[in-house]
């Protein structure tokens, strides 16, 4: 059996399309996806092959690269489950972009609880000095490098920062994605 994600995660990609370009748009990703059913259980598991079918036909739809796509997807995640649930955990998990990703391994351990079958990333964060550090980024799931730099624009948007985030190294390159995050402001509350 392959990996499998929660249908929290494919609910959240429905939400973002329909959101921002509407419900008639996602019954045609779906469809393009041949994806039977267009309501997913968020504590439910799905095959990761539905995931990777309903990006790739969102590329196809909304005429975006994929990468576009996981990126946008990154970005709207932090809210989606902010929204649906998890926000206290963010509040509770580091104040800024750095401390929340410090704390993250920890607050995924948190969510197995809920979600046991859940197979996240691992975040490691190599400081390099106040305004820099480097995020290691270990998944058993490959090309997901921009769906990370929209994780962490998402994130600089709650923990009012601005950041600037590109990817340094390659899982081919170096066995995990690594990115340079740099602090550019705190923005006031």
């Amino acid at each position: 059996m392959g990996d499998r994600v929660y249908g929290l995660v494919n609910q959240a990609l429905a939400d973002l399309v329909c959101s921002r370009f509407g419900e008639d748009i996602w019954e045609e990703i779906i469809a393009r996806a041949g994806v039977e059913d267009d309501e997913f259980i968020p504590m439910e598991p799905y095959p990761d092959e539905i995931t990777d079918a309903l990006v790739g036909a969102a590329s196809e739809v909304l005429d975006l690269t994929p990468s576009q796509v996981l990126e946008a997807f990154g970005a709207f995640f932090v809210e989606f489950t902010g929204r649906h649930g998890y926000g206290q955990l963010f509040d509770q998990s580091g104040e800024t972009v750095r401390g929340f990703l410090c704390n993250l391994n920890r607050l995924h351990a948190q969510i197995q609880l809920t979600f046991p079958g859940l197979r996240p990333p691992r975040m490691d964060v190599e400081d390099i000095d106040e305004e820099k550090f480097l995020l290691h980024y270990h998944s058993t799931r490959e090309g997901l490098a921009p769906m990370v730099l929209g994780l962490l624009q998402g994130l600089a948007l709650i923990k009012n920062e601005i950041v600037a985030a590109e990817l340094q190294q390659t899982r081919a390159e170096h066995g995990h994605d690594v990115f340079l995050v740099r602090v550019c402001a705190r923005q006031a509350a």
